[in-house]
């Protein structure tokens, strides 16, 4: 059963997609990752996009350990129940509404995308999911990023790494038996470079 790791909500449990095609971030990798985050400072007041959601994991463990909001993005009807429910949990235990939930494409949700500038983006896509869609992916996301934003991609070690919009700089990723995360930043173009 996988869970909230720390945080305000810590240790409450998340509600699951319930369908096989999914591959929930495990506990170890989601440990990792925040770790990794936290260590970088990037999680107290940002403003979070998690993208390809499914259950929301990500995007509710960012808001318990001190992210502003948070929004889970899942086109699946089976990813909007846990959604919806990993959202009320949140919510409740932080006694604001701080995680919203929303159900389209990742593509729309970008094309659409009116709200503050995002500071930390997860984006867990399905195995299946090209490396060319991927790519359009990050940059649909990379225009509502703030000049400080930290975006991470998980994805099949046996996948090849994104390719990253021009403004971000490639950070080192981490392997975890067949979980690859690859973390890039983004800084801010100065006029004329």
């Amino acid at each position: 059963m996988s869970r909230i790791i720390s945080g305000i909500a810590g240790g409450q449990p998340l509600t699951s997609v319930a369908t096989d095609a999914t591959r929930p971030t495990t506990d170890r990798v989601k440990e990792a990752l925040f770790s990794r985050l936290e260590s970088w400072d990037v999680l107290d007041d940002a403003v979070v996009v998690d993208l390809f959601a499914g259950s929301g994991s990500l995007g509710a463990e960012a808001v318990s350990r001190g992210a502003r909001t948070a929004v889970l993005v899942d086109q699946a009807p089976a990813a909007q129940v846990a959604m919806r429910a990993n959202a009320a949990m949140i919510n409740k235990a932080v006694g604001k509404e701080r995680v919203k939930q929303v159900r389209l494409s990742v593509n729309t949700y970008l094309s659409r995308y009116v709200g503050e500038e995002i500071t930390l983006a997860f984006l867990d896509p399905p195995y299946p999911l090209g490396e060319a869609e991927l790519n359009e992916v990050l940059a649909a996301l990379d225009p509502h990023l703030a000049s400080d934003a930290v975006v991470v991609v998980e994805r099949s070690t046996r996948s090849t790494g994104p390719v990253w919009p021009a403004r971000w700089n490639a950070l080192k990723e981490r392997k975890y038996g067949e979980t690859t995360l690859w973390f890039a930043e983004t800084v801010e173009v100065k006029p004329g470079e």
